[in-house]
């Protein structure tokens, strides 16, 4: 089985990994960690003017970021006996995530979910809801729980 998780520094992906770590996968399956780089976004401060998107050096701060978060949640699945792998892409989290587990021919997806509601939600949109909608395979959105 090839699963794909899409993992950040959230609390939400931390209870992904561990939904992960703790489930009984046939032999041979392979998880394939990735963590997205949004692309820097460039806005324009006046109408011909466009406005600075952060520096090369946050660019690269970030994507190191990226690897760190993706290599420690690789070794966490390997301590727990799962064959893994760990990618940084760059852009939209919902569109690497589909794209990723279209083109490895992913069996699931597993995600967790911030829960936004009401404005948040309109503003940054859903990336579960999207992956949901367009994964080619299953998708398995985990919740963290409440406290």
């Amino acid at each position: 089985m090839k699963i794909v998780l899409g993992f950040d520094d959230s609390p939400h992906s931390q209870a992904a990994l561990r939904w992960v770590c703790g489930q009984s996968w046939p032999a041979g399956s392979r998880v394939v960690v990735v963590s997205a780089v949004r692309a820097p976004v460039t806005m324009y401060a006046e109408v011909y003017a466009p406005a600075v998107a952060y520096p090369p050096e946050v660019a690269h701060d970030l994507a190191l970021h990226h690897e760190e978060l993706a290599k420690r949640a690789r070794v966490e699945l390997e301590a727990a006996g799962i064959t893994a792998e760990a990618r940084v892409l760059t852009g939209d989290p919902r569109e690497v995530l589909v794209d990723l587990a279209r083109s490895e021919g992913a069996d699931l997806v597993v995600m967790g979910s911030h829960g936004r509601t009401g404005l948040a939600k309109l503003v940054l949109g859903s990336v579960a809801a999207h992956v949901v909608g367009h994964a080619p395979c299953n998708v398995m959105v985990i919740k963290r729980p409440l406290r």
